[in-house]
């Protein structure tokens, strides 16, 4: 599989997962559920790896939330994160109740002691720290001011990542991954360009807050595919204001689309036009609903008509064209069958049954 050249960076332990080096591309999500809430918290993650989750990372709002860890980490098998803010002795706590990393923002800390004893305990405990900063807490330490050009808030935001990247080390802390996101999807960009310039560690990337189901797809897709074909990330999440399922969705698709990742499902769907005489879109619509569960790497083809249909349909391991009130399904590049309209959903997942 052809590669884009990455980003040399150290290698980091996440649990059972490996990210930085020569290590695939983590794909992450976040729980929308209230981390006190057991059994909401370990449903929602157990459908996460269902879908291909490979890290997941928990907010931490008290101390019953992070003694509640315990309970959640027995129930799940990919490595958890826990998210602080503010208060590090909850950081503390998490890292007592067994986390696989902590995600903080130093600056949002407090004291640099406080972070030195953040520090002590995830060197003790072996895991690694995310430092997460957001431009949307620029203006407390920084001055960050509105208005401002995407260029300036970056450079502000690696100045301050590289202070923290600078504690950290005096304190002969290295498992560090970092992350600079903006909801501008520019400043996040060049924040990371200007940062890889400035050290090896791992990158955590996403563009935050990026929104609902198609704007925050759009966003997302356009920021994290453009730093992943140059090489830049180590992990996505594609935060969106939708089910953490989507997120992971769209975050495979992007690495799929780059030839990052092989997982799934790639279906190739005409747009239709005045050519088409079936419902290419209900067709469509109910094999994607029927195939989310393969996680073997499959190309299948929906094509509306004679002009295109047939030359991606040979493309793909599965494939149907359109005709008048009737369709072709190709295998491996071969005409198998013709079936009519109404049967052509049926005849082709029982087709596709035979070759995952």
């Amino acid at each position: 599989m052809e590669q884009l050249t990455r980003r040399k960076t150290r290698e980091i332990k996440i649990g059972k997962v490996r990210i930085g080096g020569k290590f695939p591309i983590a794909v992450q999500s976040m729980t929308k559920t209230d981390t006190r809430d057991t059994c909401s918290t370990i449903n929602e993650i157990k459908k996460l790896e269902e879908v291909g989750c490979e890290i997941v990372r928990v907010a931490i709002p008290d101390e019953v939330a992070a003694k509640n860890l315990k309970n959640i980490k027995k129930e799940i098998s990919i490595p958890l994160v826990g998210d602080i803010h503010f208060n590090y002795k909850l950081a503390l706590m998490a890292i007592d109740s067994g986390v696989d990393k902590i995600r903080i923002n130093p600056g949002n800390i407090g004291e640099e002691y406080k972070i030195i004893e953040i520090l002590k305990a995830a060197k003790s405990a072996k895991i690694p720290i995310r430092i997460g900063i957001n431009s949307g807490s620029l203006e407390k330490y920084i001055y960050k001011k509105r208005h401002e050009s995407s260029i300036e808030v970056a450079k502000k935001m690696v100045s301050k990542a590289l202070s923290f990247i600078r504690l950290f080390e005096k304190n002969k802390f290295f498992d560090i991954v970092l992350s600079l996101k903006a909801s501008d999807t520019l400043t996040t960009i060049n924040a990371y360009r200007l940062l890889a310039e400035k050290c090896n560690y791992p990158f955590h990337i996403g563009i935050t807050e990026a929104g609902t189901l198609l704007p925050g797809t759009i966003k997302s897709s356009i920021g994290i595919g453009i730093l992943l074909s140059e090489g830049i990330g180590d992990t996505i999440r594609v935060s969106l204001a939708s089910s953490p399922l989507n997120e992971v969705r769209v975050g495979y698709e992007i690495l799929k689309t780059l030839k990052l990742r092989k997982r799934g499902v790639d279906l190739i769907v005409c747009p239709t036009c005045g050519r088409c005489e079936i419902d290419i879109f209900k067709i469509a619509e109910e094999i994607e609903k029927n195939t989310l569960h393969i996680t073997k790497p499959l190309k299948l083809a929906v094509m509306g008509c004679s002009v295109n249909g047939p030359g991606e349909a040979k493309e793909a391991d599965l494939g149907l064209a359109g005709g008048k009130k009737l369709g072709i399904i190709f295998k491996f590049g071969k005409i198998i069958k013709k079936v009519r309209e109404e049967d052509l959903i049926k005849e082709f997942l029982k087709e596709l049954r035979k070759i995952y």
